[in-house]
């Protein structure tokens, strides 16, 4: 309960009861209780901006590789996830993570390699201690080019 003290002291104070209601020890106490709360704000929102395919020589042509430019608002991420799936985004293929570190602007490149020509889901995921945040998109991958 909180109220004013019974001296002449008109702050309030807290008084508990009994901790342990069902027998045994009892602790009782007196005094004030003060809590500090922090709000973070966490990744709001990723947009994957740009899919660019890598043009590689005949002698590199065994992967393919697309970049995806991404942004965010809110929070800077301190790690990226890339889940690369079957179109209908049920079955997963690959997953790879990675630190990153952004500094000012949320907007970072991924490059990512494809093994086999093909239509895929990609999952995008930033994310740090306190929150992720998630885009998708389809991509179609042909031999190097993808649209």
């Amino acid at each position: 309960t909180t109220g004013p003290s019974s001296d002449s002291d008109s702050s309030p104070t807290v008084e508990s009861v009994e901790d342990n209601p069902d027998g045994g020890c009892h602790i009782y106490r007196n005094g004030y209780y003060g809590s500090r709360i922090a709000v973070v704000e966490g990744i709001l929102e990723v947009n994957i901006i740009q899919m660019t395919s890598i043009q590689m020589t005949e002698s590199q042509a065994e992967n393919s590789l697309v970049d995806f430019v991404v942004t965010c608002q809110g929070s800077l991420p301190t790690d990226v996830c890339t889940v690369v799936s079957d179109p209908t985004c049920q079955v997963s293929k690959s997953v790879v993570c990675d630190p990153i570190v952004i500094t000012d602007e949320c907007l970072l490149t991924i490059r990512r390699a494809f093994e086999e020509p093909g239509t895929y889901c990609i999952n995008i995921t930033l994310g740090d201690d306190t929150s992720q945040a998630l885009a998708s998109a389809l991509i179609s991958v042909n031999g190097g080019e993808s649209t």
